[in-house]
């Protein structure tokens, strides 16, 4: 099975019907997700052929703006939990590659692909090289972002965010869960947001789930934050103004599956955001695929496509899906 194969195999593509609405949708995690092209899901951390790759990318973008991580001070508990967890978990998912062991007051932390076997105590700074979200976020492929409980209320106070869709985690960061959806349509007169909020309060420590969301991204960027914008906003028109047989390979369907965790230790909730990109030529591969991505951008509402930044890129999009994807209208 060449890359490409693997990759539209374990592709979350998120659209159960032929229209999309906005939800809750959330699912138990760690149970596997069957597709027509074959399944996703069977681990909370996902570990890919693109794994040195990514990582590469996100250690630049962190460099250039190291303000893609916040930790307020009362999250540092949070933030060693939110590692220690995601040790304890790579550790779990992939035992041939990488180990967490106690010894005495110490762990000793292994990742067999980055070359790495560390010592730290927990809670102590000086034993990483790095806060524990930047250390750990440097070996995983998803963001992070760690929401505090308190007031009645979730509040975004840490994580690292460099794959940000059209958002900015710095912008966000001291807000409250219900304050940083404020601009999503339809989410709080459809009650959507309160839901959301409300089953997130009633996490239990331990529990985890998860639940899809989905955008188009032009040219396959993975950080279209609104930091860069400048960097990335033009290539909507581009891409809307050129040759249409160029968009089956500039136009990608961008997958997040967002797992929602409640760490045992601190009480916080833990959000991993993990990003799939898939050219258009790619998902009208799988003609069962191409046909529903048509019908979910040809029904999707003017205001919701005017959030998720498509309405420029839905109508090439689907004109391309109709011309070389093998879609009717």
């Amino acid at each position: 099975m060449t890359s490409t194969d693997s990759r539209i195999a374990r592709f979350p593509f998120p659209f159960p019907r032929d229209q999309y609405r906005y939800s809750t949708n959330v699912e138990p995690a760690g149970n596997p997700a069957t597709t027509v092209a074959g399944r996703w899901g069977t681990t909370h951390l996902e570990i890919d052929s693109r794994y040195h790759e990514e990582l590469a990318e996100r250690e630049r973008i962190l460099t250039a703006d190291p303000s893609r991580h916040q930790c307020l001070p009362h999250m540092v508990p949070a933030a060693w939990d939110a590692m220690l967890t995601l040790m304890r978990t790579l550790a779990a998912e992939y035992p041939d590659t990488m180990a967490l062991d106690r010894r005495g007051d110490s762990w000793f932390w292994r990742n067999d692909l980055l070359g790495i076997e560390h010592t730290f105590v927990f809670g102590d700074l000086a034993t990483l090289p790095a806060p524990p979200l930047v250390y750990i976020c440097g070996q995983i492929q998803e963001d992070v972002v760690l929401l505090d409980q308190r007031e009645g209320q979730l509040w975004g106070d840490a994580g690292l965010v460099t794959f940000a869709a059209d958002w900015s985690f710095g912008f966000d960061v001291g807000m409250s869960f219900l304050e940083i959806h404020g601009p999503v349509p339809r989410v709080h007169s459809e009650k959507i947001i309160t839901r959301a909020h409300n089953f997130l309060m009633r996490l239990e420590p331990g529990q985890s789930y998860r639940r899809t969301n989905w955008t188009l991204t032009v040219d396959g960027k993975l950080d279209t934050s609104t930091e860069t914008y400048p960097e990335w906003g033009k290539d909507r028109r581009t891409l809307a103004d050129g040759p249409l047989d160029e968009v089956g390979d500039r136009l990608f369907l961008r997958t997040e599956v967002q797992h929602l965790i409640r760490l045992a230790h601190s009480g916080a909730v833990m959000f991993l955001i993990r990003t799939y990109l898939l050219p258009l030529r790619d998902v009208a591969s799988v003609p069962e695929w191409g046909a529903r991505l048509y019908k979910v951008l040809e029904d999707l509402p003017v205001d919701m496509a005017e959030y998720k930044g498509i309405s420029r890129t839905r109508e090439p999009g689907m004109r391309w899906l109709a011309a070389h994807g093998n879609v009717e209208p």
